[in-house]
């Protein structure tokens, strides 16, 4: 019995002097060392390799904050740039000096001269032509306004908004009992990309403006449909 105890005693620091691989894999998986990342394969490193799963843990969450602010962000700029497309508006006046336009024998498109507003500029004050840049609902109105030149003389305000030289609307007064007068018609329109929109004095009428601008059109994009 006493020999078997040396013998025990003997084995005992050979088991625990024994040294062994440990993985966090799992037991009896070995792993070479990593240089980058020695605590993986270190048993005495648990401390460590917390650290590091914590530290990979944040990594991961950052990477995934980044992708989401930087897709927010790439929405937040294409909606902006939706709206800055969609900012169509003008709004223009006949003339700044004394003058009168008309009689004439044919339907005549109307030059305003006087620019208040010219957003998108897609209204062309040399040809007096709205040509619409993107297809989608628009809000259109012109006012006229004429004057007979003397107490009952014959007054006639005639105008319409066209579409590609087709009416969409018109104004008309014609009588002999006022020496002025002035109309103004407001409408909606669904209007395709490229429509040109003008204003046609009719035949045998006339119109006069000055510098307070009698004689107005205006237009403005509501939203777009394509």
């Amino acid at each position: 019995m006493k020999g078997q105890g040396v013998v025990l005693l003997c084995v005992l620091p050979l088991v625990l002097g024994q040294e062994k691989d440990f993985s966090w894999d799992g037991p009896g998986q070995t792993l070479a060392p990593d240089p980058i990342n020695p605590c993986l394969t270190d048993q005495n490193s648990c401390g460590c390799c917390v650290m590091q799963k914590k530290k990979w843990e944040l990594e991961q969450y950052l990477n995934s904050s980044m992708n989401t602010l930087e897709d927010l962000l790439a929405r937040a700029q294409n909606t902006l740039r939706n709206i800055r497309d969609n900012r169509v508006a003008f709004s223009v006046g006949l003339t700044d000096r004394r003058r009168c336009i008309g009689p004439l024998r044919t339907v005549t498109n109307l030059v305003y001269q006087s620019i208040f507003i010219n957003i998108g500029e897609a209204y062309n004050s040399s040809t007096g032509v709205f040509t619409v840049p993107r297809s989608g609902v628009y809000n259109l109105a012109f006012t006229v306004f004429s004057d007979a030149g003397s107490p009952g003389a014959s007054l006639a305000v005639c105008a319409s908004i066209r579409k590609n030289g087709v009416a969409l609307t018109a104004l008309r007064e014609i009588y002999g009992q006022d020496q002025e007068d002035q109309a103004t018609a407001v409408l909606l329109a669904q209007l395709s990309a490229g429509d040109h929109i003008t204003i046609g004095l009719q035949a045998g009428c006339w119109i006069c403006d000055d510098q307070n601008h009698y004689n107005t059109f205006s237009g403005f994009l509501l939203y777009a449909t394509e």
